[in-house]
């Protein structure tokens, strides 16, 4: 699972990259941002704007890690592609997490 982390402040962006996050990386996935989330940081914004497939595996794996986080810290997600904003409404996981249209839009609703 490829992924990139950039720190912003006290927070936390990974990217994925990798275009699909389904059945086969959902445990990697997990995984690798489960990493990150050890780290603490009060809001992790994922950043899923190179993901153009994600099935229910990879909605579950984003699930577990919003599951795993402390009371007080935020799992925000940015950057869907047409595709996978779908599965987000689809499945009303649009409701679950607050979802912003790219990492910088997050950032600066967030901070102020």
């Amino acid at each position: 699972m490829k992924i990139a982390e950039k720190q912003f402040g006290p927070n936390t962006v990974v990217q994925v990259l990798e275009q699909r996050l389904g059945a086969d990386k959902a445990v990697a996935f997990k995984d690798a941002v489960g990493r990150v989330l050890n780290n603490g940081n009060p809001q992790l914004y994922l950043d899923l704007s190179q993901v153009e497939f994600i099935d229910s595996s990879g909605l579950g794996a984003i699930l577990s890690l919003l599951k795993r986080m402390e009371k007080g810290r935020e799992l925000i997600i940015c950057g869907l592609t047409e595709p996978v904003a779908s599965m987000f409404k689809l499945t009303r996981m649009d409701r679950v997490f607050t979802i912003y249209k790219n990492v910088e839009q997050a950032v600066s609703a967030r901070t102020h």
